[in-house]
């Protein structure tokens, strides 16, 4: 998992600092770009994911999220990429 922090600053001046995580799972059957999309369209839909890379034939799914996710996200993720069709392995080692 990894960590970054960004800065947001409006045209009136105004800065705020926002966390991102980015933490990395398994997918299996992850063999072209059609599944690269339907992979990254459903797991981009769940409201507490900023961004998804999806990696062709690796199946390493990396999900952008604001606050480090817990045990109820991991298993709303593995829900949701199950369901898009494709087998949830779990997270990726570090």
């Amino acid at each position: 998992m990894e960590e970054s922090v960004s800065n947001c600053c409006t045209p009136d001046g105004s800065c705020h600092t926002t966390a991102e995580v980015k933490t990395t799972y398994k997918v299996e059957g992850i063999g072209s770009a059609h599944c690269q999309g339907v992979v990254a369209h459903a797991v981009g839909g769940l409201d507490q994911v900023t961004a998804v890379e999806v990696e062709i034939g690796t199946g390493l799914v990396t999900v952008t999220t604001s606050t480090e996710p817990d045990a109820a996200l991991d298993e709303l993720i593995a829900k949701t990429i199950d369901e898009a069709g494709y087998d949830f392995v779990g997270r990726a080692a570090a």
